[in-house]
């Protein structure tokens, strides 16, 4: 299985608009960071999980040819908002499965009513295909797939593991039962706001202590504001087998 990561940004991406902070002026191609998303191949499929803003560059910059669907954490402007770039996947392939929370499905319906509306649809928009995502595991083809249930402050939102593989974005808390489902992994990828505590996400101490619990063989941290500062100064200070993930990186599970 190969992960790609399209964005490990935060919602504003660096460098923020207009913004003379540091981290925004680096000319390290690591400081720049597109919406938090990532690519996920196996055999012959191919996924995204969260469609944001950037979406339309990130398929272009990867030379992605073909999705088969698209997996949402929850429903924030920078995990949604390119849902009407997928058009020319549906041009090639028809309706994309678009799999998410029945709240966030519904969101979904009423922002981009346009999609969803079945009479006297807008010749150009998307078709996609609604799957509820639950509790229980299901299976993409011939790979199943764990929803962790985590929360983003007091929303409930999603994080996914393939097989030794978890995505977890956006996250402030795990319960102890969700982190069952995180044991023995290979590769965790996990968001890490800053160092300053923030009311909804994890910051960089909150998500290190999560890494030591759950023990992965190694961990990448996404989901980066400037604010957590320059990586290659940041990723200096890091514990063994943890690492600050970047634009174009990719990794083999």
């Amino acid at each position: 299985m190969k992960i790609t990561f399209l964005g490990t940004g935060t919602s504003q991406g660096i460098p923020v608009i207009n913004s003379s902070h540091p981290v925004c002026l680096s000319t390290d191609k690591k400081d720049k960071r597109l919406r938090v998303s990532i690519l996920i191949e196996w055999d012959d499929y191919t996924y995204v999980i969260d469609c944001g803003p950037d979406f339309r560059f990130q398929m272009l910059r990867a030379d992605v040819k073909k999705i088969n669907g698209i997996l949402f954490t929850h429903e924030h402007a920078d995990h949604v908002a390119g849902l009407d770039d997928i058009r020319p996947y549906c041009f090639q392939m028809g309706e994309v499965p678009i799999f998410a929370q029945q709240r966030v499905l519904d969101n979904l319906t009423e922002r981009f009513a346009y999609i969803f509306e079945s009479e006297n649809r807008y010749p150009g928009a998307p078709s996609v295909k609604k799957i509820r995502v639950g509790d229980v595991a299901f299976k993409l083809h011939n790979l199943e797939v764990q929803p962790i249930n985590v929360l983003h402050g007091n929303l409930p939102i999603l994080g996914y593991r393939f097989q030794d593989f978890a995505y977890l974005t956006d996250v402030k808390t795990i319960s102890k039962k969700e982190k069952e489902k995180l044991k023995n992994l290979k590769i965790l990828v996990i968001s890490a706001l800053r160092e300053e505590p923030h009311r909804t996400h994890l910051n960089l101490d909150e998500a290190l202590r999560i890494v030591v619990e759950l023990n992965p063989e190694r961990t990448y941290l996404t989901h980066i504001s400037h604010k957590l500062g320059f990586h290659a100064e940041v990723e200096k200070t890091l514990p063994k087998k943890v690492f600050l993930a970047y634009d174009e990186l990719e990794i083999i599970v």
